[in-house]
């Protein structure tokens, strides 16, 4: 409860900064200090169980060490994207506070969806998230690629939350008490009932759009690639994070009980996004976009959570949110940084930025899932998730395989940074290069190799 007040008072703060500071640099100060008071009363929450908001909300969320733990971590990793890409932020346009203000009330949404209890908190955070994201998504209003983008979204966005919307209507009306409450969609083990069954494959769907799984990810390669650099870094990890939860919330709360019906469902999904986002990503020639097939196949990995549904897959998909954020907001913000966006765009960084480099290098093995970061650690907890299912252990193999792909992609970059000559342009903006920026992206390198090592780091939060 905590963290969803505070979120939305302080969005609420930064518009009006928009109004009365005229400075462009002092909104992200502003922003930063929000995120650290949300992140200490989530913190005094997760540690007490006791909000400073005594507000009755009738069962409609649900606050535990799981859910609190894992908003600690996303806002843990937003205040490493201000610190790291905050001054980027700056440089979109005009409106610096309004951008922060919308980071916020995305949030905001994030707090709803992992805490939700029924499925309209679940609608509506769902769209809290969404909504401020097509704006921030078209922010760029100079660049054609950014509006095309931002349409784009817009109406897949739309569409997916049609689809919800319907899920919502089927499974209101298909179980016995007529009620949004998840516990009330808990019918069994017997047969599914017809209304039930389309209520389920209509969330299903509609979740698979909100999380780019294939088949329904054709809108997030060119939304990615056209939004502004620094809100493809925040799109494609916070909000992606988030998704998955709400996604393995809904359906271990709603429908754990009818797991063997629908399991096949999300295998076809699984690995459909593992071969697409994978196969897609090795031939790409642009970094950004390359990063953009990756998250699809990062997807496929979280898939894995739901396919489980067990309490290793909850501790994975804690794990996988801190990794995968972690590495790809560090990867973001070199990439931001850089004159070039494609792959030869960082051929010889190693001998021009060496520091980069090397924390670029611990991101993309991170990311890759080699052992001694937490990527590994993540993938390793997905993949036990699955065996422990007992079921299906075939989808585990070919879940391996995909990592051993991804190898190929993410080391080209490694490759290009080491053993490649540079090129007559310089490879970075060296003025945006201050000593703090290098300083963080060292830490965030640090702390993707101790959690790594210490995964029960994060872990134990959930058993607080």
């Amino acid at each position: 409860m905590n963290a969803i007040i505070l979120t939305a008072i302080w969005g609420v703060i930064m518009m009006f900064c928009g109004v009365f500071v005229k400075s462009k640099k002092a909104p992200k100060f502003i922003a930063i200090t929000g995120l650290l008071l949300v992140f200490a009363a989530n913190a005094v929450e997760l540690a007490t169980k006791k909000s400073f908001f005594n507000i009755q909300v009738h069962d409609m969320l649900q606050m535990d060490s799981f859910n609190l733990a894992f908003l600690a971590v996303i806002f843990g990793c937003t205040l490493v994207f201000f610190l790291l890409s905050g001054a980027d932020v700056e440089k979109v346009g005009s409106h610096v506070a309004e951008y922060f203000a919308l980071i916020f009330f995305v949030l905001c949404g994030v707090s709803l969806a992992a805490t939700f209890n029924t499925l309209l908190i679940l609608f509506i955070g769902i769209e809290i998230i969404s909504i401020p994201l097509y704006i921030l998504t078209g922010s760029d209003k100079r660049n054609l690629k950014s509006n095309e983008a931002a349409l784009k979204y817009f109406l897949m966005g739309a569409f997916s939350t049609g689809i919800m919307l319907m899920g919502i209507a089927f499974l209101f009306g298909g179980n016995p008490t007529a009620s949004f409450y998840l516990q009330h969609l808990q019918i069994g083990v017997g047969p599914m009932p017809v209304l039930i069954a389309f209520g389920l494959v209509f969330m299903l769907v509609a979740l698979s759009f909100k999380v780019s799984a294939a088949p329904f990810h054709f809108w997030t390669p060119d939304v990615y690639d056209g939004a502004p650099t620094v809100f493809t870094s925040f799109m494609s990890t916070i909000v992606k994070a988030a998704g998955f939860f709400a996604f393995l919330r809904l359906f271990q709360n709603a429908f754990g009980n009818m797991h063997d019906q629908w399991q096949h469902l999300i295998i076809f999904i699984t690995i459909a996004t593992l071969l697409i986002g994978n196969v897609t990503a090795v031939f790409q020639q642009s970094v950004k976009r390359m990063l953009a097939y990756s998250s699809i196949a990062q997807a496929g990995f979280m898939l894995l959570a739901v396919f489980a549904l067990n309490d290793r897959a909850k501790e994975g998909i804690l794990l996988y949110a801190a990794a995968y954020s972690l590495a790809t907001i560090g990867f973001f913000a070199i990439l931001i940084k850089m004159e070039d966006y494609t792959i030869d765009g960082f051929n010889g960084l190693a001998r021009q930025q060496p520091l980069l480099a090397f924390t670029a290098t611990v991101f993309l093995l991170s990311l890759t899932g080699v052992p001694l970061t937490a990527g590994f650690q993540s993938k390793f907890f997905m993949l036990m998730a699955a065996v422990e299912n007992g079921n299906n252990f075939w989808v585990v193999i070919v879940a391996v395989l995909f990592a051993a792909v991804s190898a190929y992609y993410y080391f080209r970059v490694i490759q290009a940074m080491y053993f490649k000559e540079p090129g007559n342009l310089p490879l970075t903006r060296e003025t945006e290069l201050t000593g703090s920026f290098k300083a963080m992206l060292l830490i965030t390198a640090i702390l993707i190799i101790v959690i790594g090592i210490y995964p029960e780091i994060l872990v134990g939060w959930m058993y607080h």
